[in-house]
């Protein structure tokens, strides 16, 4: 299931939004650039959990910035054109309402706090790994979570594979992202320990995160559970 678009405009312009995925997009192009040396950027700006918690240390001409910097540094980091598009993707689609609702500032403070408990949420249980974890999907994760407390009843247009055939429908974004949840908790479960691969346990550390602290980050006189709003000539 690929979300395409929700039918729920906002009041506001998105520019954190938008400002985050022009800079998602320029690091990624900038590590395209490197060729051979991305593999030592990705070294260098990842979450490499050994070396977060002391266990190693990075040799001088790869330990660019502090350990605890990268946990920022790698949210801008990517894997490869799909893992930047999906992950953009679900911003620019789910992003701009919850922007909407909290106002810029507030939001990059909500986006940088679900990255760090995503961050944590995939490092704590294996902190000897060697592994970096690089990805913006634990921030969005956060995002989702605040998007299904905030609108569940939203309107999302989803297209949904079936063979050689591409089915689209409109769900309620209660269905979308409960469905991303279960998907992401059923893989981390079978994931187990493995090393390498993706960060499902970051996804649910960031997305439970986003669910707690809408309450806390929304303005007053947002509602929770709202039903979102129409753009005109929508239908179910």
């Amino acid at each position: 299931m690929i979300p395409l678009h929700d039918d729920n405009p906002t009041a506001i312009k998105p520019y954190v939004t938008v400002a985050l995925i022009a800079s998602c997009t320029a690091v990624f192009l900038w590590q395209l650039s490197l060729g051979a040396a991305a593999e030592r950027a990705v070294y260098a700006l990842g979450v490499i959990p050994a070396v977060l918690f002391d266990n190693i240390t990075l040799s001088p001409e790869v330990a660019i910035v502090p350990p605890v910097a990268t946990i920022v540094t790698s949210m801008f980091l990517h894997g490869g054109w799909m893992h930047l598009i999906g992950n953009m993707l679900y911003l620019w689609i789910f992003g701009n309402n919850v922007e909407d609702v909290m106002g810029h500032g507030r939001f990059i403070i909500f986006y940088l706090l679900c990255g760090t408990a995503a961050v944590f949420a995939q490092v704590l249980p294996d902190p000897a790994s060697t592994t970096p974890m690089i990805g913006a999907s634990g921030a969005i994760s956060g995002v989702l979570g605040a998007y299904l407390l905030l609108y569940p009843h939203a309107r999302v247009l989803v297209a949904i594979p079936l063979g050689f055939y591409i089915h689209t429908a409109r769900l309620p974004a209660a269905w979308v992202l409960g469905f991303w949840f279960v998907i992401q908790l059923l893989s981390s479960v079978l994931a187990g320990a493995q090393q390498g691969g993706v960060a499902f346990r970051a996804h649910l550390g960031g997305f439970i995160l986003g669910a707690m602290l809408i309450p806390f980050f929304k303005r007053k006189g947002i509602k929770l559970f709202h039903p979102g709003r129409r753009h005109p000539g929508m239908f179910d």
